[in-house]
């Protein structure tokens, strides 16, 4: 699912994550692994918060959901524009996928039927109009009530 950034994005998908705190990055040394597969949600929004509690569900014990309110930001290489923009997926080698490509990499985590609708998110023509939709639904996600969670959401 690596597909190529589309013009006009500002997403940062291969970047690797930083170096832990007190070492220093060797040239061309690949970046530090994490345990796993982490999805990187916003806590204070209840549509998030159903949403990833809806893939937590679905994922298997090897990977993480996590609140970007929780994370730590800096070891991930993101900022709080970043997390208050976009869900991220961070892969077991650290590189970063935000927007709809975030959704596709859960997705492809999970067990079938979900893998094949992640590749789809990312598929040629599809991709732009899955970037479309994701970023409708994150734009709006304050208004979106979702029964159990709190009408909360920080934009």
């Amino acid at each position: 699912m690596g597909a190529s950034p589309m013009p006009g994005e500002t997403a940062k998908p291969d970047s690797p994550l930083p170096s832990p705190p007190g070492e220093t990055a060797k040239p061309n040394s690949p970046p530090p692994p994490i345990a796993s597969g982490t999805l990187i949600y916003d806590g204070d929004c209840g549509f998030c918060t159903a949403t990833a509690r809806w893939t937590e569900r679905r994922l298997s014990d090897d990977y993480r959901v996590v609140p970007s309110q929780q994370a730590d930001l800096e070891v991930l290489g993101l900022t709080q524009e970043d997390v208050a923009r976009s869900a991220w997926w961070i892969d077991t080698d650290g590189t970063r996928w935000d927007d709809h490509r975030s959704i596709a990499k859960a997705l492809g985590a999970m067990s079938a039927p979900w893998p094949a609708l992640g590749r789809m998110l990312t598929f040629g023509p599809i991709s732009p109009l899955a970037r479309q939709a994701y970023h409708l639904v994150a734009n709006n996600r304050y208004r979106i009530r979702w029964p159990g969670t709190r009408p909360t959401c920080k934009r």
